[in-house]
């Protein structure tokens, strides 16, 4: 990987030409980019699931029907049965990425149980599932264009309605999607 291209911290945004349903007009928040590959977590693909009923699952039990109601993404095709959980760093969870100063990502139950009782972070975007990358993968298909990325912006992943996102993450590059042709070629 060149040392200049780091993605980490940055949205990764679907082409209108990348049909695959996996990542078809998705926002993917790139949590980790190094030598041996990425790692990043889709945030707008709700997998119609509330946190309430995957909380229940593992047996932890919400007190405020707001916190159970939050939605649930689908955050990759990778280990869906995995829950990921982008929030503000505060509190130390046992098991915690931080990206920046600004955004973590946490895989410990900890954090779904001080959730649960309405002693976790403000923000937060629950996710089952990651998209990952191999040892130059992303960077070829960044050659390709089937991807625009920018840096990332927390208002969009915890103040944007999902069906937004993918809009007003390219919106922050002064791109409108509606505008690119979804036929790709090479002149």
């Amino acid at each position: 990987m060149n040392d200049q291209v780091n993605l980490t911290n940055h949205f990764l945004i679907a082409m209108p030409a990348l049909m695959d349903p996996n990542f078809y007009h998705t926002v993917t928040y790139i949590c980790e980019h190094n030598a041996e590959g990425a790692m990043g977590i889709i945030i707008n693909r709700p997998a119609g699931l509330k946190l309430g009923e995957v909380l229940e699952q593992i047996d932890i039990e919400a007190v405020e029907e707001r916190l159970a109601d939050q939605p649930v993404y689908i955050g990759g095709p990778v280990q869906p049965d995995r829950g990921f959980v982008i929030h503000p760093p505060g509190t130390i969870w046992e098991s915690t990425l931080q990206i920046n100063e600004q955004l973590n990502v946490t895989t410990s139950k900890d954090i779904l149980h001080a959730i649960a009782e309405g002693k976790g972070p403000e923000n937060t975007l629950v996710a089952l599932g990651y998209a990952g990358w191999g040892e130059g993968q992303l960077e070829q298909e960044m050659v390709d264009n089937t991807w625009l990325s920018g840096p990332a912006d927390a208002d969009i992943i915890f103040h944007r309605s999902a069906d937004k996102r993918w809009a007003a993450a390219a919106k922050l590059l002064g791109v409108d999607l509606n505008l690119i042709s979804s036929d790709t070629g090479h002149a």
